[in-house]
């Protein structure tokens, strides 16, 4: 489903747009991409369905010279939409509305060439009427009655129908999960364009066949939409003879299957196996555990890593598979990937231990579930497991390409120990003193090496290293400060994917670059408040609304968005002149993955301070 870009890097460092000719040729060399600007401001619906038709037969027409070898990015995305809008002299406030209809006709070949049971059609709530309906939402979704209150029945019905998978929900975050998962390999999608921006953009770069009907507003009320423009491709299936656009996700499915499906044979159970007496027994209860935690939970991004990157520099078969699920990638090719999420699962375990976190993935910490020595002791199995799957490989890779990669691995190990004990030495101090520099050395050295131990064993298994190894680094020190940042300000949402508490990194006195930021920047009074509720006691939910309040004060979210755009800008400029073009293309891909900002709200609102006209005695 094609999405209005909230921001665009369209390429070139000092341009906004780029002209069809210099992105739609397949021999052309690829520009440079450019600086993000909003365009919150661009997301206008045409009034008259004339005027919507027309734009739409434009688009149509506009698409057919694009290059459809491969996705467009969403810069480039946006710089289709300017020029289209130049041809047909329409302002620029309908941007976010051309930019989906270039990626429907983008796509639409490839969508309707897919069997309906192997479609999605994602619906939104705010079609139904609000007074009066009677269905009542489950874990996927609006449970939609056939009562005739509304067109959301006229659509599902059908579509089941026909095949097709059928998702009611108040959003599409778990879109890309289900086709990760191989259920479905496109979309059929209805939202407004602010929903189409926010909630599309992984499936938008994954290469995900989609086509979207714009809601005609987005006030999430009764809103209205051109329903011809969804039985235009609802009931056709127009079969092509090979997929026209390389894309990812057979090689996520690849990394999704290794551990829902290859586990077993990947890492065959040692202790845990046989008799349940076997399974049950003491011996058998770290590695059930272990494998366990390995298996299951995460988005399992970094074997993905591993997999894209040696594919890359490997001829590139699983990014041109279309939705083959046979890809062949070498077994100690999967074990070293599975090698690298065995590592993070330690990290995670042992950070858990050490930050005292509540929740992980939605369910308890491992030293909560099995007391703390256990949690250590699973980590550190996974550490020991880690290295087997690796070493385990050496007769088909070569010996020295395990060294190679065991070696970027135990670096990583430590880059990751030096960047946590500085974050507990600094807890241990008790001082409310911390400049930004210090919080973004921390960052560096915690959450980088996971991403550049991934990187590196995906393209050292795949054939030289020697052109990268500098750019591997820098590449991944600029992604993981972006990926962390971006993590502290989900710890203001409440991430239901991980920690669930919103604000829990702030009030355990964490050296959070947010932190930081207000420190410098807060007055007099601000820091004294600031030390008082961070050293202090009382209700965690009436210190975290001061502690917000300080934040929005001191303009730290609004300075903490433009570091990401910082970070996301230097890992682009790494990434523009690597070779070959699919490793050039995966960097993009996981600068837009891994820093793709899901929200720009934070929580808890203001509102949480019920008794806030109290503080404003404080410090008088």
């Amino acid at each position: 489903m094609t999405i209005a870009s909230s921001e665009s890097h369209g390429r070139d460092q000092g341009a906004t747009t780029a002209t069809v000719s210099e992105t739609s040729s397949p021999s052309a060399k690829p520009v440079k991409r450019a600086k993000r600007r909003s365009t919150s401001h661009l997301k206008a619906v045409p009034e008259t369905l004339e005027l919507r038709e027309s734009m739409r037969d434009e688009a149509e027409r506009f698409v057919e010279r694009l290059d459809k070898s491969k996705p467009f990015n969403k810069g480039e995305l946006e710089a289709y939409g300017h020029e289209l809008l130049k041809e047909i002299n329409q302002p620029e406030k309908f941007l976010g509305f051309v930019m989906v209809l270039i990626g429907n006709f983008y796509w639409k070949r490839q969508f309707l060439a897919l069997p309906f049971d192997r479609r999605l059609l994602l619906l939104p709530h705010c079609l139904k009427h609000a007074e009066g309906c009677p269905a009542d939402y489950d874990e996927f979704g609006l449970d939609c009655e056939k009562c005739g209150a509304c067109s959301i029945a006229d659509y599902k019905v059908r579509a089941e129908q026909l095949g097709y998978k059928v998702l009611v929900a108040e959003g599409s975050p778990i879109v890309l999960k289900i086709i990760v998962s191989g259920h479905v390999d496109g979309i059929l999608g209805v939202a407004c364009l602010n929903v189409l921006e926010k909630a599309i953009d992984k499936v938008l770069v994954a290469g995900v066949p989609s086509y979207a009907v714009p809601l005609h507003t987005g006030d999430c009320k009764n809103t209205t939409l051109d329903e011809s423009w969804i039985w235009d491709c609802l009931e056709k299936y127009e079969p092509l003879p090979e997929p026209q656009t390389n894309g990812y996700i057979p090689l996520m499915r690849a990394s999704n299957r290794m551990f829902e499906e290859q586990f077993d044979e990947l890492v065959p159970p040692i202790r845990s196996t046989g008799a349940s007496a076997d399974v049950d027994s003491p011996l058998a209860s770290t590695e059930a555990i272990s494998y366990d935690w390995l298996a299951h939970g995460g988005k399992r991004l970094r074997p993905f890593i591993t997999l894209a990157a040696y594919d890359a520099v490997s001829g590139s078969s699983g990014l041109a598979a279309g939705f083959e699920d046979d890809i062949e990638i070498p077994i100690a090719v999967r074990r070293g990937a599975i090698a690298i999420e065995a590592f993070h699962k330690a990290s995670l375990a042992h950070d858990d231990i050490e930050d005292d976190d509540l929740y992980r993935y939605g369910q308890e910490t491992l030293h909560r579930r099995y007391g703390t020595g256990m949690a250590i002791n699973v980590g550190d199995y996974l550490i020991g497991l880690g290295y087997r799957l690796v070493s385990r490989g050496a007769d088909e890779l070569g010996g020295d390409v395990v060294a190679d990669v065991l070696d970027s691995m135990a670096k990583a190990h430590i880059k990751l120990c030096d960047g946590q004990g500085a974050e507990m030495r600094w807890q241990a101090n008790g001082e409310i003193d911390l400049t930004p520099i210090d919080a973004l050395k921390i960052y560096a050295l915690k959450t980088s090496p996971a991403f550049e131990a991934a990187l590196f064993a995906g393209l050292r298994m795949g054939g030289a290293i020697d052109e990268y190894r500098e750019m591997i680094p820098a590449f991944c020190r600029h992604l993981g400060v972006g990926f962390q940042i971006l993590n502290d300000l989900k710890d203001w949402q409440g991430d239901d994917d991980n920690k669930l508490i919103a604000g829990q990194d702030a009030l355990s006195l964490r050296p959070t670059l947010l932190l930081a930021m207000a420190l410098e920047a807060a007055d007099a009074q601000q820091r004294s408040e600031l030390e008082e509720i961070l050293t202090g006691e009382g209700d965690g939910g009436f210190r975290l609304g001061r502690l917000r309040r300080i934040y929005d004060e001191c303009g730290v979210f609004d300075k903490a968005h433009a570091l990401v755009e910082k970070s996301r800008a230097r890992a682009e400029a790494l990434a523009d002149d690597v070779q070959p073009d699919a490793l050039r293309q995966l960097l993009y891909f996981m600068v837009d993955t891994v820093l793709a900002e899901e929200s720009t709200q934070q929580s808890p609102a203001t509102t949480v301070l019920a008794p806030l006209p109290i503080l404003g005695t404080v410090g008088a």
